[in-house]
Order: C-alpha cells, then structure tokens, then sequence
C-alpha cells in the first residue's frame, strides 16, 4: 500500500478556557465549525462547566495571515434544558459535529445528549448557526439480520456527509456516521457486552436516510436506516476503539474522513477517562459506495505530542472535530487534552 496522500501539521492554540468563567470551569474543546450569514466562520465548542456538565458555545474565529490564530465568543447557543439531555446526577449537550447540507440549506447538528441512560445521539438543525431546532434523539431501523437492537446502546461520534449519496439499496440518501458502545453493562449493570456478529471493539458504522423521506418531513432526519459496520480498530495506535471525526470531504480519492484512535485502558462508569491516548488518523472512502474503505492511515497523523495536548482534564488527547477552509487551505480543529482547541493545516503529503 502506498503512503497515505494526505497529512496534519499542527499551528497551534486557538480557544482556551477563560479563567473564573464557570461555564468553562473544566475546559473548552471537541469543537463543531461553519459558516454564517454573515460568511465568517465559527466553532461551536464543547463548554465544561463544573460537575462535566456540557453546553454548546458560540465563537467567531479570528484569523490572521490566513492562519486561525483565536476566537471572539459569542455566548451559549445550545444548554442541557430537555429531559433527554438530563439524568439526576448528569447533564450535557456534548461534542456537536455540523455539517452543512446545502441540498437542504440548513447546518445538520448531531450531539451527544448525556442523559438518564448515559450517552446518546440527537440531532437538530439551524439556517445561522445560532437558533437551532431540535429534532430528538436518533432512532434506528431495526435490522433482523444484525440481531441487535441499536436504540439501547450508548453511540458517539456522529456526522453527517455533506451531500447525498446513493444507498446500498440503491436509494438516493443522505449518509451519516455513528459509533455503538456495546457494553449494556454502562446501562444496567450485569448485562454486559452484546455485539452482533462480527468486530465487538467501538468501530466506525454508517446508516442512510432517503432523501425523499427527508424533504417530506425534516424529522426523518433523527431515523438511521440501513446500518451497518463501516471501519473498526485496525493498527496499534486504535487499538480500543476508533471513532468518526469532522464531516468527510471530498476528494480526488473518494471522499477522506478523518478519525481518531485510542489506545491504553477504560474504566467502567467513568466520564472522564484517564488512562487513554486519542491520536488522529483518517481513510479514504470510496467517492460512490462510501461504505468502502479503500485506504487508511496506518500510523497517527496527529498524536498527543505537545504540552497542551499531553495535559489537561483528559491527558494525551488529539480529538478532530472540524474542518475548514480558511482562504484556499484547510485547518482541522481538534481538542487537546479535553482541555482547549488546537488547529492544524491538512494538505497532501508531498505538498511544499
């Protein structure tokens, strides 16, 4: 196999928490971006307030030289306020990835509502990033060929490609990537592990929506159909789990999806891990069946290597979130350490 054509050079800090700012009291990270109105661009960050509980923020990001350098906040636009998103002794709105659809015209949020059975995919929709509608937690199409039923289980890690594909079945469909956590034990204790068939490691698995479900009622949306297995743990630097990260892109190749894997131990019933390593990595899907992987990193693009990135509330995290294009290059934002956001340029390898 040929070398990976693309890579990640990292250019620095651009949002670190505020100090006194309760909101931020346990970091900023794990950001979701786009474009508004007004063509400036934005992260969406992950906003720890004490007791690891999430909201989504707002920030205009600064740039310099063409360079994301920092960001201009401007407030809350997404709080733990419905019962799903709420447990007795939890709440959050966590880790939002957004992707714009221009067929639809709307930005397409999907976050993670950690409420009173842990952590679960919902999605909601915005036309300026600002006011954003909900349209719920994320069922799935029961597939008795899997043998499992993916509404009980904890999922992560989920986004939207930005424009239709065609559908195994050959239906003209919006694809989404999601990532199910097996462990029922994380929910009623005792039950354990039930994977289907097949890779029991957290992996990578897409879902499709016909689009002309989606255009007859927007709240087709949060209803993932025709699951199935996309990509699991493969190298050593993945070794536990991998994970979707900013919405694919395409190019020449087929569309490139940049990921992370995680190495070292996780505890049961623990939020924050601390004995892990997230690296980022990425593969090329194929441009037409997109549940084809045609080529994958087989080394970190992006490990935890700098001061920001080896320490904070989550140590030894490189986590990608975003992309986008800043005056003709393309800058990843990713979280350090579960603690601040960090950008780097991703270009083809070999480019000067």
């Amino acid at each position: 196999m040929s070398a990976f054509p693309y890579r990640l050079s990292r250019a620095g800090v651009v949002m670190t928490p505020v100090a006194g700012d309760l909101l931020e009291a346990e970091g900023v990270l794990n950001p979701a971006s786009g474009r508004g109105p007004d063509g400036d661009l934005y992260l969406l960050p992950r906003l720890v307030a004490e007791g690891n509980v999430s909201r989504v923020g707002l920030a205009r990001v600064i740039t310099e030289d063409g360079v994301p350098v920092a960001v201009e906040r401007q407030g809350v636009v997404l709080e733990p306020d419905r019962p799903f998103e709420r447990g007795r002794s939890n709440a959050g709105v966590e880790d939002p990835r957004i992707t714009f659809i221009p067929s639809l015209g709307l930005h397409v949020m999907t976050y993670v509502a950690y409420g009173p059975l842990g952590p679960h995919t919902a999605v909601a929709v915005s036309d300026d990033l600002r006011a954003w509608r909900r349209l719920g937690p994320v069922s799935f199409e029961y597939d008795d060929e899997l043998g499992v039923d993916l509404s009980l289980f904890h999922n992560k890690d989920t986004v939207f490609f930005p424009e239709p594909v065609t559908a195994p079945d050959g239906t003209p469909s919006l694809a989404v990537l999601h990532r199910p956590v097996w462990d029922l034990g994380e929910i009623r204790p005792g039950e354990g592990e039930q994977p289907p068939a097949g890779e029991g490691r957290p992996s990578i698995w897409i879902a499709f929506i016909p689009v002309e479900a989606v255009h007859r009622d927007l709240r087709e949306l949060a209803r993932w159909r025709q699951n199935r297995f996309l990509a699991g743990p493969e190298f050593p630097f993945e070794e536990l789990k991998i994970g979707a990260g900013p919405a694919p892109r395409r190019v020449p190749e087929g569309w490139l999806l940049i990921h992370h894997g995680v190495t070292g131990r996780l505890e049961s019933g623990v939020a924050q891990q601390k004995n892990v390593n997230y690296a980022a990595g990425a593969m090329i899907l194929d441009g037409d069946e997109p549940w084809r992987v045609l080529d994958r990193t087989t080394e970190p693009l992006l490990s935890a290597e700098t001061e920001d990135e080896r320490s904070g509330i989550v140590p030894n995290v490189v986590f990608p979130t975003a992309i986008e294009t800043v005056d003709g290059r393309d800058w990843v934002f990713y979280g350090m350490a579960d603690s601040k956001i960090g950008v780097a340029l991703l270009e083809r390898a070999g480019a000067d």
